[in-house]
């Protein structure tokens, strides 16, 4: 520390004696100004180049012509010419500007696209001739340059000379003999110029080029085709691609692209067809089929996802998705039947025949469950044997291996079914059980929900609302608008001091339409208008006969009864659901699309708050054809 502390007065020492000097002789003389202060003067203040902007595009070009020019004459960049020349132009002072461009030309002998803003100060002249022939003297004097190129291009689009920039690179394309073939930019100047079929050509090419852009030529097209009113750019990129797949089958990236587009499609029967050449092609051991299989059930495509499951079959028992395509197709087959109108009693025994053999093949495990819940559901709504259903789910919830969901679910199914037999208390004991595991979940409040309901079938009316009140928060939006519904329903009709048996009637026939008694439940809906006259309820009663008829295949019925909804009751709180229904109904059901676009529309522009309009916009959209995303 002490030879430290001596070094450092040495030091000050020898810096005093230098001061003492300077005292004796002139100071030493400072630099004007310091390397930061420099800086400063070569580079403007931010605030000039930002008021200079600001006048430009206010119009006021006198005052951004003369920062421009002052700013340029400090830094000759690029950006400050451009916006300098085009202050000018602007002035019609042609002389200055053809000046400036000549000037910088000179300092860049290269670069052509000089010629194009020569060209354009011609044009705004008034001399179209001159200017044409400069932009044809710049692409006829490129070089095999891909900055050259792109520069020259980029030029003529921002004139708006859009035939120009395609000739520009085009001739690049050739002056560089491959080495960079300008697809994506290409594709955009089709793009500007809306010339579609070339535009995909361009993406097609890029493919073959090189496979890795498959991801982007992706994404360009999603935004190019979603945009699509008429279909028409659909039609010539489909076209298109099937052509490139039958001419060139061994070209991996078009048949992903093809795989890729029947999906966005939603076209399932063309995406089974490429996803079976995938598989034999790549031996990708069936994971696209699977995929593709329950995607087409999520879209209510069951012969497709049935097609699929039978093509895994067919692979043999040592297959890897052979097991699960057994109990897949089972349970498809099961949706398929139970989601149609009124399925045919030999159909039903057939498919509790199927359900069997396949579960006898799979034994009864946690891969098995669902095809035991599903028997299960088919044994007891369907067949009429609640024995074999509950002790069918019985022996699932009490397997070891089952995931703890799992097990839930069959809960929720055997309280369901219980319910379809009258056992009131052990189904309502179930619905709650399963609801205090699963509180904060999905789970939890469909079993709420379903203790709801049946609080109300029971005529617990005020326990009934009180619980839907809340659920009306639920996350689950389908939940959420059930909740919302019901408690409407109540809270329209139901008043403690006064006669509540219209709405008792209503809740029982409602439980017979869930037991699937549907024609006594719409004698006793009859009934309600026949003693009351006019009620409140009668705008429900009407929309809950229209789901039984629809339920039963009587869709025009149903439709009749819910546009009596929308015409006479639309002030009503269930008016934006009725016509919703309706347009749902027309659409998939009536396959009346015409009819059904016309619907949505009304919802989205009479109901513009209705919590259907996302779905109505969503469905209206399809429709019209923005059909990619």
């Amino acid at each position: 520390m002490k030879y430290l502390v001596l070094v450092l007065i040495l030091l000050f020492t020898s810096h005093v004696l230098r001061l003492t000097s300077y005292g004796q002789t002139e100071p030493p003389t400072l630099p004007k100004q310091l390397p930061f202060q420099q800086q400063v003067q070569i580079n403007p203040p931010v605030d000039e180049a930002r008021l200079a902007m600001k006048f430009y595009q206010a119009k006021d070009f006198e005052k951004s012509a003369e920062l421009y020019e002052k700013l340029y004459n400090k830094k000759p960049s690029s950006f400050y010419y451009m916006y300098y020349l085009h202050s000018l132009i602007e002035l019609k002072e042609y002389k200055k500007a053809e000046k400036l461009i000549k000037v910088r030309r000179k300092s860049d002998s290269r670069a052509v696209k000089y010629l194009v803003d020569l060209g354009y100060l011609h044009y705004r002249e008034g001399n179209a001739e001159k200017a044409r022939k400069l932009y044809d003297e710049a692409v006829d004097n490129l070089e095999a340059d891909q900055q050259q190129i792109s520069g020259l291009a980029n030029a003529f689009i921002l004139k708006g000379e859009n035939s120009y920039a395609l000739r520009t690179y085009l001739n690049g394309r050739e002056l560089l003999q491959g080495t960079y073939p300008f697809g994506f930019e290409l594709a955009n100047i089709y793009q500007r110029m809306g010339d579609f079929p070339n535009l995909f050509e361009e993406y097609l090419n890029l493919l073959e080029v090189n496979k890795s852009y498959l991801r982007t030529v992706q994404d360009r097209l999603q935004n190019i085709l979603i945009k699509d009113p008429d279909n028409s750019r659909n039609e010539f990129f489909r076209q298109a691609l099937l052509t490139r797949v039958q001419g060139s089958p061994d070209q991996s990236a078009y048949a992903d692209l093809l795989w890729w587009y029947s999906i966005q499609q939603k076209d399932f029967e063309l995406a089974l067809i490429q996803a079976k050449a995938l598989d034999r092609r790549r031996q990708e051991q069936g994971n696209r089929i699977i995929q593709l299989a329950q995607l087409a059930v999520s879209n209510r495509q069951y012969d497709v996802a049935l097609n699929a499951y039978k093509y895994l079959q067919g692979k043999g028992e040592a297959y890897p998705y052979y097991d699960i395509s057994r109990i897949e197709w089972a349970n498809t087959r099961f949706l398929h039947m139970t989601t149609s109108t009124n399925p045919v009693e030999n159909d039903l025994t057939e498919l509790e025949k199927e359900f069997l053999e396949v579960l006898e093949l799979t034994g009864e495990n946690r891969q098995s469950v669902s095809l035991m819940q599903n028997l299960a559901h088919l044994e007891a709504f369907y067949l009429g044997n609640p024995d074999i259903a509950t002790d069918l789910l019985d022996r699932a919830i009490a397997l070891k291996d089952i995931d703890p969901k799992q097990r839930a679910y069959c809960k929720l199914e055997l309280a369901d079914i219980l319910l379809f037999f009258g056992d009131v208390w052990e189904a309502t004991l179930l619905y709650q059980q399963v609801y205090q595991n699963y509180k904060y979940d999905v789970l939890g409040q469909t079993a709420k929900f379903k203790n709801t309901r049946l609080s109300f079938y029971i005529g617990e009316f005020s326990w009934a609302k009180a619980q839907a009140d809340i659920l009306k928060a639920a996350t689950d939006k389908l939940i959420a608008n059930d909740a919302l519904a019901l408690s409407i329903l109540i809270g329209e009709n139901f008043d403690p001091d006064s006669n509540t048996v219209a709405l008792t009637m209503y809740a029982e026939a409602d439980l017979l339409s869930f037991k699937h008694e549907d024609e006594e439940a719409l004698q006793l809906l009859d009934s309600i208008p026949t003693l009351f006259g006019y009620h409140p309820i009668l705008d429900d009663i009407l929309l809950k006969k229209a789901e039984i008829y629809e339920k039963s295949g009587r869709f025009e019925v149903a439709d009749s009864l819910l546009r009596i909804i929308t015409t006479t009751y639309p002030e009503e709180v269930l008016a934006d659901k009725a016509l919703f229904l309706r347009a749902v109904l027309r659409e998939i059901r009536l396959n009346d699309p015409d009819k059904s676009m016309e619907l949505y529309g009304r919802l989205l522009e009479d109901y513009p708050g209705s919590i259907y309009v996302v779905d109505a916009r969503k469905r209206f959209r399809f429709l019209r054809g923005d059909n990619v995303r």
